[in-house]
């Protein structure tokens, strides 16, 4: 999760590291790092970006809309799309679970 620490720590106002985060929310970090992620992805789609987060990942909308508040609203959540979607194809999901599997020694960096 070092990744998505480094970012949070850039975004002023969020917590520091996943795992603040998770803990100010009440969430496993894992989860809280899935949330991030789908935020970050439908925000960049039509429709409301924590309606189609919680649809996506079964979280419930109001402890999205907690990470969103908490990571600095809507504007930061464009700022965190653009840093975590490396390969530019409108989805970080994919890229966080790159970097994942780099982390963990299953994928080739």
């Amino acid at each position: 999760m070092s990744i998505l620490d480094g970012i949070l720590k850039n975004i002023g106002g969020a917590p520091d590291d996943v795992v603040n985060l998770a803990k100010q929310v009440g969430l496993d970090p894992a989860m809280a790092e899935k949330a991030i992620a789908a935020l970050g992805h439908t925000h960049q789609m039509d429709g409301d970006t924590v309606t189609l987060a919680a649809e996506k990942t079964g979280i419930s909308p109001d402890i999205l809309s907690q990470i969103v508040s908490a990571i600095g609203g809507e504007g930061s959540l464009t700022h965190f799309a653009s840093m975590i979607d490396r390969d530019g194809d409108g989805n970080p999901v994919n890229d966080i679970m790159g970097m994942a599997k780099g982390l963990f020694g299953g994928g080739k960096s």
